[in-house]
């Protein structure tokens, strides 16, 4: 009697074991909720996010286009603003493709492997696009407080390391993330109250041990925020010291128009998304729609506003624009 027992009590962890690993096994799947609260008003939400993502795509490939084509452009600024623009097509295609079929046509299911992609993309290139921006804010320092040496030092072989590093810096902190999530065992219902695949919302899904996965995605975006925003301080604080140091109002406000741009986009990408960073892990009274909403933009505002942040403030890009689009006869 005592080994029947023995073999009963031991029998049914075992049980639900497998039965977790088959339910995974047959259904390999998560669905996407889109914006749970706002179900009636999912079309109508779903008009300005596809204008935003159009923004985004045409932007970019502009900016792209225009500084690929153009050799006086090649210049650390400008090759910067082109990896930015890069980063940005990948970060607003990898979500707004997925989040307006959700919205738009209901098609919500995702394959348990295309979501891990989805989320590793998104989370990595944010993480290179912060990277891009420290890499802007060096420029910008060389360029103002050693203008005498800014081609030296910003020569196109340490500009094309930078790159380097900025993708190698992503793709290794970000890896572990969707390696992480296939440990883990879902045996709940895989609603994802999200319109894409979102690494925490993955994680709340998980019904076994998740701390490693949590203490993980807080590390790493304390680690690149935190040093990437630390770098960025540093740089303009010696900027706004040289500029103080230069003689006659004028002089100082170019200096500083110089920089208008890159403090515009930085701001962009960092105030909406530290909010809906803290908003999604301690604003527990912020209605779950909002959070969403939140992230969403996150994602698409950034890539389809720093276009047109370049184009209005950087002389030479709106310049080279306007020649695009007379020579093609469309203004």
């Amino acid at each position: 009697m005592i080994f029947v027992s023995f073999l009963s009590s031991f029998s049914k962890p075992l049980t639900m074991a497998l039965s977790n690993s088959s339910w995974r096994l047959l259904q390999p799947s998560f669905f996407l909720m889109g914006i749970p609260g706002l179900e009636e008003s999912q079309h109508w939400i779903a008009m300005p996010l596809s204008v935003l993502y159009l923004f985004a795509v045409m932007g970019n490939v502009t900016i792209i286009f225009i500084i690929w084509t153009d050799p006086s452009l090649h210049q650390p600024m400008y090759l910067f603003l082109a990896m930015l623009s890069g980063i940005d097509l990948v970060l607003a295609s990898s979500t707004a493709p997925k989040t307006l079929a959700v919205l738009l046509v209901h098609a919500h299911e995702i394959g348990y492997t295309v979501c891990l992609t989805q989320m590793f993309f998104i989370h990595a290139f944010s993480s290179m696009e912060s990277g891009v921006l420290v890499a802007m804010a060096l420029d910008r320092y060389v360029a103002i407080c050693h203008p005498l040496h800014h081609s030296t030092i910003l020569h196109p072989g340490i500009i094309g390391r930078i790159g380097m590093a900025v993708l190698v810096r992503g793709l290794l902190l970000l890896l572990p993330f969707p390696i992480l999530l296939r440990r883990l065992i879902f045996c709940q219902a895989t609603v994802i109250g999200h319109a894409y695949c979102e690494h925490m919302a993955v994680v709340k899904l998980a019904c076994s041990e998740t701390t490693v996965n949590r203490a993980y995605g807080l590390a790493v975006a304390l680690l690149v925020v935190g040093l990437d925003v630390v770098a960025i301080g540093i740089s303009y604080a010696f900027i706004l010291q040289t500029v103080l140091k230069v003689p006659g109002g004028e002089a100082r406000l170019k200096a500083f128009s110089t920089c208008g741009s890159h403090i515009c986009v930085i701001l962009i990408f960092y105030v909406p998304g530290i909010f809906s960073f803290l908003t999604h892990r301690f604003g527990h009274h912020v209605p779950h729609h909002v959070h969403v909403l939140l992230a969403t933009l996150y994602l698409l505002v950034p890539p389809a506003l720093n276009p047109l942040v370049y184009g209005v403030k950087t002389q030479q890009i709106r310049q080279r624009v306007l020649r695009v689009f007379s020579l093609k006869g469309w203004i």
